[in-house]
């Protein structure tokens, strides 16, 4: 079965597609900007990724999301909530991480299927 890679670097993918599943990489939003502001980036990014790969929000299977803050859990859901395929929302997880960096507040890693 082929791999395909999306925005390969030297250190890691975007987005690795196997078979029907694609792979995200955690991805971030601007650093510095409030958890909406991130949380919205990082989901605009997802869309385009997943659409690259051939597939949508309406097909992810799971997100695992990273917060630097659970006080920003409500902030988060905010953005999350009117963006998330309701009839398909995916398995998920939310916890407290540190972050590469201070200025990143959220992290959102997704699995989906093409």
């Amino acid at each position: 079965m082929s791999i395909r890679r999306i925005e390969a670097g030297p250190r890691m993918s975007q987005a690795v597609i196997h078979g029907n599943t694609v792979y995200l990489a955690g991805q971030v939003g601007t650093p510095g900007k409030s958890v909406a502001e991130q949380t919205s980036d990082i989901l605009a990014t997802i869309d385009r990724l997943l659409k690259e790969a051939g597939s949508d929000k309406s097909k992810i299977l799971q997100a695992i999301i990273w917060l630097a803050d659970m006080a920003d859990f409500a902030e988060m859901n905010s953005v999350w909530d009117k963006w998330v395929d309701g009839p398909n929302a995916p398995a998920r997880a939310t916890g407290e991480a540190k972050l590469a960096t201070p200025e990143y507040k959220v992290e959102i890693i997704i699995t989906a299927a093409i």
